[in-house]
This record gives C-alpha cells, sequence and structure tokens, in this order.
C-alpha cells in the first residue's frame, strides 16, 4: 500500500509539473504533425494504398517524439540532486519508476489521441468506428514505449552525450513495437476491420517484460 501511496503523490507532481508548463506536449504535438504533414505530401492520401502506408508512417512519428518526450524524464531530477531527495522520501525506490512510467504513458495517449483526428484528415482514413479498438493498440502501444523510455532515461541521464544516447538505445528496442502496433493499426483501418490477436499478444508479452525486468534492476539503475 505504501508503494502505491508514495507512487500517487510523486505521479500527481510529475502531471502538475508538465500541465504546468505544456512544454513537452506542444513540442511533441507540433513534432508529430510536422512529420505526419511531410509524410502526406510525400504519399498521395486520396490512394486505398493510404491504409497500408498510414499506420506505419503514425507509428514511426509517435516513436521519434517519443524520444523528445522521455528524454527530460530524469534529467530534471538531477538538478539540486532531487533525485537523491525523491530516494530518501519513498521506502520503495521503484514508486519513483512507477510514477515517471504512469506519467508518460498518460503523456504519450493524450498525445496519440490528438494526433488521431489530424492523422485521419491528413491521410484521408476514417478511424471512429474502431475508436476503442484503437484506443486499445495505443494504450498497450504507449505502455512500451513509456517502460523502455523511461528505464533509459534514467541510464542516459547519467552520460555525457544524453541528447543522442536515448534515442540510439531506445529506437531498436521499440521494433517489435513499431511492427506490433502497425500490423494491429493496418488491420484495424481496413475494409474489414479486425482486431489482430496476434499483434495485441506481442504487445502485451513486451509490456509485461519489460515491466518486470524495470521492476527488478530499478533500483540498480537509480544507484548508478
Amino acid at each position: 500500500m505504501r508503494l502505491f501511496a508514495n507512487t500517487a503523490t510523486l505521479l500527481g507532481k510529475e502531471l502538475k509539473t508538465e500541465f504546468r508548463s505544456r512544454e513537452l506536449l506542444i513540442t511533441t504535438m507540433f513534432f508529430i504533425v510536422t512529420v505526419m504533414a511531410l509524410f502526406s505530401i510525400t504519399f498521395d492520401a486520396s490512394v486505398s494504398e493510404s491504409k497500408n502506408v498510414g499506420p506505419g508512417l503514425l507509428w514511426l512519428a509517435i516513436l521519434f517524439a517519443s524520444s523528445l518526450m522521455l528524454q527530460p524524464c530524469f534529467l530534471k531530477e538531477r538538478t539540486n540532486d532531487t533525485l537523491g531527495a525523491l530516494r530518501l522520501s519513498v521506502g520503495d525506490p521503484f514508486a519513483i519508476f512507477l510514477a515517471k512510467l504512469v506519467a508518460n504513458v498518460c503523456l504519450l495517449l493524450l498525445t496519440e489521441l490528438l494526433s488521431l483526428p489530424i492523422f485521419a484528415v491528413f491521410f484521408n482514413i476514417r478511424v471512429m468506428h474502431v475508436f476503442p479498438q484503437l484506443l486499445l493498440v495505443f494504450l498497450l502501444g504507449s505502455i512500451g514505449i513509456a517502460v523502455t523510455g523511461t528505464a533509459l532515461s534514467a541510464i542516459s541521464s547519467q552520460a555525457r552525450m544524453r541528447e543522442l544516447l536515448l534515442p540510439l538505445l531506445l529506437l531498436p528496442l521499440l521494433v517489435p513495437i513499431l511492427i506490433a502496433s502497425t500490423e494491429a493499426t493496418m488491420a484495424l483501418l481496413n475494409e474489414n476491420p479486425a482486431l489482430r490477436w496476434v499483434a495485441i499478444g506481442i504487445l502485451v508479452g513486451f509490456d509485461v517484460v519489460f515491466l518486470t525486468a524495470l521492476w527488478l534492476f530499478g533500483e540498480y539503475l537509480l544507484e548508478e
């Protein structure tokens, strides 16, 4: 119970800090919209192939934008040794990771939901009839991105070339997320929408494996 109480307190701090400035949300949204606009100019959104090309481009934009959003996850805690104070204030160091993880999932999911109508307009694709299923795919994909990115942000925040290190480590690890999320989204946007359970299973498996690894090695990451 203490873990969840500490997590709730830290989560409130994370969300309050972000929504007070809205820097990450605005920057990430601007990046995603810019990338999708460039992609829509390159590909003819009026042809039926947009349903095959669009999901992959959408998830590519989300993955690249997530590296921008997750970069400062632990950097801000290095100022005035805030991270050390947080570790002393909680009984379980995993509460720090869990709070940041949930905050990152919320911000990523909000960004994806805001980007969805823009994606639909740029690529001339109807999405509302499969919105609940898309929400499930977005949620599972966001959890996988956030778990991996939160752990790597803790590592890269202590490196000299931290701005370059996080994308180099993060993007290759997220290839399974990119493939499974694209396949699931593409199946939902076809003429006969269907939820591809194999892709959903890959997303769930990825989330469970990396969340377990974060729980086991989170304290070590904070120490190093």
